[in-house]
């Protein structure tokens, strides 16, 4: 659980260096953020730390081959549209709207396909009583950031055009879809079974299904950003001066983001059979309360007022009590 608080933190981060990027437009931070992340740096880990990948794709059944493939491309179509939320309602909010959506969906569904009856054990009851408190604290967001709108008139209208409506309404799409990522990551246990029987370690064990679900999700996003760049014409700014600080801010942002993505899967691969529903959970938690801090750091709760802030506090201590529970459900 500790790994996977972690991860939490790390992921909950990953967005930060964007709101220093002065160069590049966000098509193009975007694109390279994403070639790094979840392409060429999750098939450099597989190939590198795993040992006989072409040997263990190649003897795995199909569906354990194309679920991950097929989940993952979903997933990257909510990778697009989180990119969007986020210029359009901040950080916070919309890192909170989207993981609180997709909390229930990615945690509920691997735990039922598993073993139904787990649900009426004790680590299952302590998982949906975890989620009216997630909920909760979801609610008090949502309220602090209508407030925070009002507070700050002036900037409602984002890089985006689109009004706050607007955003939330694609933050919430992003949590629906978004939790394709977590089912893709459940639908590859075969594959983390047997690449350990290949001597692969719990740590490097889940690689593989990274590799396939990341992939395909870089689809969905190569294709977006490709029709923007060409449509806003930005791709000249890739040689343009200061194109060295443009590509570090995507590099830190895709190591923040996969570096807690691996580690959820470490995590959960660790707890054992129900470590993608507990842990799912914790993990979003956790991304919850870090990008909530990074928004307070990157300053969109600057010119919030006293009562705004407080719903804000009212909304992390939610999602603490919530750790709490899912911890104890961790270790039962």
């Amino acid at each position: 659980m500790g790994i996977i608080v972690l991860g939490g933190i790390s992921n909950g981060c990953f967005a930060l260096p964007m709101k220093y990027s002065r160069r590049w437009q966000w098509e193009n931070t975007w694109l390279v953020f994403c070639l790094l992340a979840l392409l060429i740096l999750p098939w450099v880990l597989a190939l590198q730390f795993v040992p006989r990948l072409g040997a263990l794709y190649h003897a795995a059944p199909a569906h354990l081959l194309l679920l991950p493939l097929m989940f993952g491309f979903l997933w990257g179509i909510a990778q697009v549209t989180f990119g969007v939320s986020i210029k359009a309602i901040g950080m916070a909010i919309a890192i909170a709207v989207v993981q609180g959506v997709q909390t229930p969906l990615g945690s509920l569904i691997p735990l039922l396909a598993a073993d139904a009856a787990a649900l009426l054990q004790p680590r299952g009851l302590l998982l949906l009583a975890s989620l009216p408190i997630v909920f909760t604290g979801l609610f008090l967001y949502g309220m602090a950031g209508k407030r925070r709108e009002k507070e700050q008139a002036e900037v409602r209208a984002n890089e985006h055009g689109m009004s706050f409506i607007a955003g939330l309404g694609i933050a919430v799409f992003t949590g629906v879809f978004g939790a394709n990522l977590n089912l893709g990551f459940a639908c590859g246990g075969g594959l983390i079974t047997r690449s350990a029987q290949l001597g692969a370690n719990p740590a490097t064990a889940t690689y593989p299904v990274w590799a396939l679900v990341l992939g395909a999700g870089f689809i969905p996003n190569l294709l977006y950003c490709a029709f923007l760049i060409f449509r806003n014409r930005t791709w000249s700014l890739f040689k343009n001066s200061g194109w060295t600080k443009e590509f570090m801010l995507s590099l830190a942002m895709a190591l923040l983001w996969l570096g807690g993505i691996i580690l959820y899967g470490i995590g959960a691969n660790l707890i054992g059979a129900y470590g993608t529903s507990v842990g799912f959970v914790a993990m979003t938690s956790s991304v919850l309360l870090a990008a909530s801090a990074a928004g307070i750091f990157a300053g969109e709760w600057k010119f919030a007022s006293l009562g705004t802030k407080k719903l804000l506090a009212g909304g992390i201590a939610s999602i603490l009590v919530s750790i709490g529970v899912l911890s104890v459900g961790g270790v039962l």
